[in-house]
């Protein structure tokens, strides 16, 4: 788990923890000793036996001796062949990484053991109302309560997902080893798993070979949903609701979901060529395909569960109809049906093939326990992807495996084996035949069988409603996963719309139906199980699972209406004034005419942007969420989009003959840089102005605005604690703008993964939000490898999505303070402008920076990691303004330098303390808790930075005329440290987060040696640019020490 979550700062207990870690890495010594054999483990052993002295002297202040043993470590890393020094860097990046195992075991662990968790709804529920808030008021606020986490495909989570799930099946069976009832053979089978895991993961390469696609990314989140969440929601559901009940009297409402998941995963276009509209509709299809494939599982359980015969009269009488109905259709096609299967016996020759699917939850270890569906999981469909198990841009060796609507399964065409790309045309068209001819083949006999094991109603004891009904759901359900399979496929697909579903209510009408038919015949505790489980998914992941956000960057829309102007001999639209803009785009949003006539030629990427509204008027806002404008400076960025979003919709429904299903989307200005962050109030107000988008705000989006702050960009471009001071003042402005006009406004945070971008635990960053910007409603991005961190295992996401609602809660009903006087936000003024000057005069101003950046970070070769399907620059230019804020972050993590989460905040502090100012920021870091936030996690980073270990760095790969500038860089880093404890009180970092600190020094004996090797790597490719086996080895250095720092970018 990652050192920014919430449950860090809270004491545990490390006996257990310690013996976890010794587990583990006794089974990884043993793994090695047979894999590498003795005389390389004596090596091995060395050098961590050489590290732990180093780290043991350090922290007993023995400087000196320290820094010699520390060039000794140096000095026999240097005389390592290059096989050696790949094989040191993977064991100890596994070393870290089963470390990280065991932590987050270990939270897990002391969750599931204390009585009184805090955070928890129980406790803040109990809380709230011992304040002063009436149980009528808590029970209305947590019932209105809208929270929306956005997964996102940034570029930080490094691990390959084939490692990512070995990794969860060692924590599954690290809990499964906690059992006590486990006897002395179960135990013993438990440890010979997880030698066969580790060896796995041994012999598993760890790195990417080719760049994710889109398509790659985005079935990355949906197995999220899959893996985990999936489970999650139902428990922390029951969780709201139970605790409700006890302090309110009342359960939560069975279709009131407090939080929903969004996706940027296939529609962030934001400087991604990759994303294009065809993307974008292939990965709502795949997520609408798979969240239907959970449904019918979980219906296929349900309908083997209620066998029950007693019910309400509105149930029985719609079983009759459903029975009545499927007799006369049976009826109709008996003949029909027969005939063609007889045709097909004598056409084929032969019935179905065996089926070759593995067992469910093969994937898991061979002791551990499961209540899983016992329906494997079907292959997501689609002819553009070749074989569907195609996972980190490798090509799996093992079939597709394609299904029928009963659930047969039947063997794949060797064709399976080539992707789209490489499959010529007439071979995907062949292929696509070949896959109709099987699912033919697989209905052979299928009325027979049906005839022999399912008996017909006159030789049934009696009804069994509750099966008759959920066995129409899912009959439904198979109808609307095989009517996307064929839209997947571009092919024709002529269902009758009642035979499939569309829309949540539609599935949820029968689910209730059942659920009001049990309670109302006593039977309450059946229908408060597994059915109101199925409920409560269906109203949070819909027909959908998670709604996809388009984001594009502003400059694209204004090039498209260029062209549009241009061809229509309007002129140059960017070229206009602000007021010209906005007098054409409110002019052109009140007429009823298209603007872009369908004859007109634009370039590629002018193409491209009208595609995607075009995608996004076919699907509307049942399929998508929210448009977001990148890089938004001014009210006519959101008029562009509101206008192409309006003339795609009238084309769609001209050529539909009917209007486009679902609204419009919601546009969402992402305010980012300092200077933009500063206008956002202005730009709301001059937008809420307009009378056009005001009323349309009050008739599409009930009366709601919703604004995007970026972290990651404003602190690249200012520093971090300008950027932090800058977005709780807009956030401010934002509000008190809305308010003027009486609109309610959703703040949209995206936060990054490290600090240095925005991240940091959840509940913190909530609760030192303005007052007023979080009531009741709130967005936010969990991105890369923050999304498995958090939600990666059940019993973590069900941790996370109650943190999310307590603190969303609380910042509602007991909003933070305020900044106590105007005296304070002088003060914030005044160390933001230093601290802004000092980190630009570094970053922007210093000739030699760049050069230094290049030379002290692995930043150049962080491409080759594979990680993402987006370049790392926005535009070509080599300089800092368009690098993205990923590997500007990711490069300084790796040499524990952490630079952006703490350059400039030194002199802003030093300067304030100078002016007199250290009693008021002490008091300012007691009681206001957006200061106290961001001095905690500046702390928090400080601790994880090492002077020692960057300065090596430096003395190794920096050209002499550079050295200068890392020494003042450095020392910089202690004045930051020096003026942090003075204003917190505290006499050493992190002295309010012990547990940190512990965990931080126990990964040190592996991670300083990882980042010495990395450093020596680094010197060897620099030398030889070309050699492969020599950048695997600095890769495998990155992954080890982004496991051990727990951050990437």
């Amino acid at each position: 788990m990652a050192d920014n979550t919430d449950d860090i700062a809270e004491e545990i207990s490390f006996q257990s923890f310690d013996d976890d870690c010794r587990l583990l890495d006794n089974m990884l010594n043993d793994v090695l000793q047979r894999e590498v054999g003795s005389p390389f483990m004596e090596k091995l052993e060395k050098i961590r036996v050489l590290a732990q002295s180093a780290c043991n002297m350090r922290q007993a202040g023995i400087e000196e001796m320290a820094e010699l043993v520390e060039k000794q470590l140096a000095s026999q890393l240097s005389e390592m062949t290059l096989e050696e020094a790949l094989t040191l860097a993977r064991a100890f990046s596994h070393y870290l990484t089963l470390t990280g195992i065991a932590e987050t075991h270990h939270r897990v662990r002391k969750g599931r053991n204390v009585a009184y968790l805090s955070k928890s709804c129980d406790d803040t529920f109990n809380q709230l109302l011992q304040s002063g808030v009436s149980p009528d008021e808590l029970y209305n606020t947590v019932c209105k309560q809208v929270v929306e986490i956005v997964l996102t495909a940034h570029p930080t989570q490094i691990n390959r997902r084939t490692l990512q799930y070995k990794h969860i099946r060692i924590a599954h069976l690290l809990d499964l080893n906690d059992r006590p009832d486990l006897s002395f053979e179960d135990r013993e089978m438990v440890i010979e798993d997880l030698v066969r895991e580790i060896t796995s993961i041994w012999q598993t390469d760890e790195l990417r070979r080719e760049k994710p696609t889109p398509v790659d990314e985005a079935r990355a989140g949906l197995n999220i949903v899959e893996q985990s969440l999936w489970k999650a929601v139902p428990h922390y559901l029951r969780r709201v609701s139970n605790a409700l009940k006890k302090h309110t009297g009342k359960p939560l409402p069975l279709t009131c979901t407090p939080i929903k998941f969004g996706s940027w995963m296939g529609g962030d276009r934001d400087g991604n060529p990759n994303v294009t509209a065809k993307v974008t509709k292939d990965v709502t299809l795949l997520s609408k395909w798979m969240v239907i494939d959970l449904y019918f599982r979980e219906v296929d359980n349900l309908r083997f569960e209620l066998s029950m015969n007693r019910c309400s009269d509105n149930l029985l009488r719609l079983a009759h109809e459903i029975l009545e109905e499927e007799a006369l259709s049976e009826d109709h096609h008996e003949n029909r049906n027969q005939s063609m299967d007889r045709s097909q016996f004598k056409h084929h020759g032969q019935q179905a093939p065996f089926p070759t699917q593995l067992p469910a939850k093969a994937h898991l270890p061979s002791c551990a326990e499961n209540d899983e569906s016992q329906y494997p999981r079907l292959d997501i469909p689609g002819k553009e992807y070749g074989p569907l198990n195609h996972e980190d841009g490798d090509i799996s060796s093992s079939s597709t495996t394609f299904k029928s609507d009963n659930n047969n399964s039947c063997a794949s065409s060797s064709l399976d084996n080539l992707s789209a790309s490489q499959m010529p045309t007439n071979l995907r068209s062949s292929q696509l035949h070949i896959q109709r001819k099987f699912y033919a083949d697989s209905q052979t006999g299928r009325s027979s069988f049906q005839k022999l094991l399912e008996p017909k109603l006159p030789q049934l004891p009696g009804i069994a409603p509750y099966r008759v009904v959920l066995g129409n759901v899912k009959d439904k359900l198979l109808k609307s996963r095989r009517r996307l399979e064929l839209l997947l496929e571009d092919s024709p697909c002529d269902y009758d719309p009642s035979s499939y579903y569309e829309t949540t209510d539609q599935l949820l009408d029968p689910l209730l139906l059942c659920y009001e038919s049990l309670h109302s015949c006593g039977s309450g505790v059946l229908a408060d199980g597994r059915l109101a489980d199925l409920i409560r998914r269906v109203a949070t992941f819909g027909m959908v699972l998670m709604k996809l956000d388009l984001r594009q960057e502003s400059g694209r829309h204004a090039e498209t209406l260029d062209a549009i102007t241009k061809y229509l001999d309007m002129g140059t639209y960017s070229e206009w004034d602000e007021e010209k803009k906005l007098d054409f785009l409110t002019r052109e949003l009140k007429g009823k005419r298209p603007l872009v006539p369908p004859s007109i030629e634009v370039p590629p990427d002018v193409r491209e942007v009208l595609d995607t509204f075009r995608v996004a008027a076919e699907l509307g806002s049942d399929s998508l969420g929210a448009y977001v404008i990148s890089m938004a400076s001014s009210a006519s960025d959101v008029l562009a989009v509101e206008l192409l979003q309006k003339d795609a919709r009238l084309t769609v429904s001209g050529e539909l003959g009917r209007a486009c299903p679902g609204g419009t989307l919601r546009v969402v200005p992402l305010f980012e840089t300092v200077k933009d962050l500063r206008g956002a109030g202005s730009v709301i107000r001059q937008l809420l102005s307009i009378d056009w988008y005001r009323q349309h705000i009050i008739k599409n989006h009930n009366g709601h605005q919703e604004v995007m702050v970026g972290y990651s960009d404003s602190g690249k471009d200012a520093g971090r604690f300008t950027a932090a001071w800058e977005l709780y003042k807009a956030q401010e402005d934002v509000v008190a703008a809305c308010n003027e006009y009486g609109i309610k406004v959703t703040l949209f945070h995206g936060r990054g993964g490290s600090i240095g971008r925005g991240g940091g635990p959840t509940y913190m960053a909530i609760q030192s939000q303005p007052p007023g910007s979080v009531m009741g409603t709130l967005r936010s991005t969990e991105q890369g490898e923050m999304v498995q961190n958090k939600f990666g295992l059940p019993q973590i996401a069900v941790r996370q999505l109650e943190i999310y609602t307590t603190a969303v809660l609380l910042a509602t009903l007991r909003p933070p303070v305020s900044p106590r006087e105007q005296k304070w936000r002088n003060v914030m003024e005044d160390i933001s402008k230093i601290s802004c000057q000092y980190y630009r005069s570094v970053v922007y101003e210093n000739p030699e920076f760049l050069a230094y950046f290049h030379e002290a970070t692995p930043e150049a070769e962080l491409g080759f990691l594979n990680i993402g399907s987006r370049p790392t620059r926005r535009k070509s230019s080599k300089g800092i303004g368009h690098l993205r804020a990923i590997p500007w972050v990711f490069a300084w993590t790796q040499t524990r330098f952490v630079l952006p989460a703490w350059l400039g905040i030194g002199a802003g502090l030093k300067g304030a303390c100078e002016e007199g100012y250290t009693e008021e920021l002490q008091a300012m870091y007691k009681e206001w808790p957006f200061f106290q936030c961001t001095l905690d996690l500046l702390e928090m980073v400080l601790g994880k930075a090492d002077i020692p270990i960057a300065k090596h760095y430096d003395e190794v790969l920096v050209s002499e005329q550079r050295k200068e500038l890392g020494r003042e860089l450095r020392e910089e880093l202690k004045t930051t440290e020096k003026f942090v404890l003075i204003v917190s009180g505290h006499e050493k970092l992190q002295e309010n987060n012990r547990s940190l600190r512990r965990l931080i020094e126990n990964r040190l004996p592996f991670l300083n040696p990882m980042n010495m090797l990395q450093v020596e790597i680094l010197k060897r490719l620099r030398r030889d640019d070309d050699n492969h086996k020599i950048r695997d080895a600095l890769l495998i250095t990155i992954n080890g020490i982004a496991a051990g720092m727990r951050n990437t970018g």
